[in-house]
């Protein structure tokens, strides 16, 4: 006849004891069966991703703080392409930039990330900064200060 408690003596370990090495790193993942215990991930892969780094020497995350400057800077004459390199608008990551866009649009901007095609952070409207994006291949000439 078959006996449980020889079954269960045969087990070396407990399921919960696979993935903890200690009961202060078990925690509960939402959504995920638990068998009867508490289950995570194994021993030395942390729990919750690391905090992203915040931005280096002075960087703000968020809008500017302040308007932009009251003048508009003077369009330097570029050679027409047919998109803005990334890398050249890179330069002005958290700096005021003034934009000319195709089309005859400009304003004030204040990129705070700047992608393969694309470049994005905070277009001043007349009275406040207001989160966007812009296609490189918008941009007809920017410059920063």
């Amino acid at each position: 006849m078959y006996n449980q408690d020889v079954y269960s003596h045969s087990i070396p370990y407990l399921p919960n004891d696979f993935f903890y090495v200690n009961q202060e790193e078990r925690q509960l993942i939402p959504g995920f069966p638990s068998f009867g215990g508490i289950m995570g991930p194994p021993s030395g892969i942390p729990s919750t991703p690391p905090p992203l780094a915040p931005p280096s020497q002075g960087m703000q995350a968020g809008p500017p703080t302040s308007p932009p400057p009251s003048y508009i800077p003077t369009q330097t004459q570029q050679a027409q392409a047919f998109a803005v390199d990334p890398g050249s608008i890179r330069g002005c990551l958290f700096r005021y930039t003034y934009v000319w866009l195709r089309g005859f649009q400009q304003f004030w901007f204040y990129p705070t990330f700047v992608g393969r095609t694309s470049v994005s952070g905070y277009r001043w409207n007349g009275f406040r900064w207001v989160y966007s994006g812009i296609s490189l291949r918008q941009i007809q000439s920017f410059t920063c200060i």
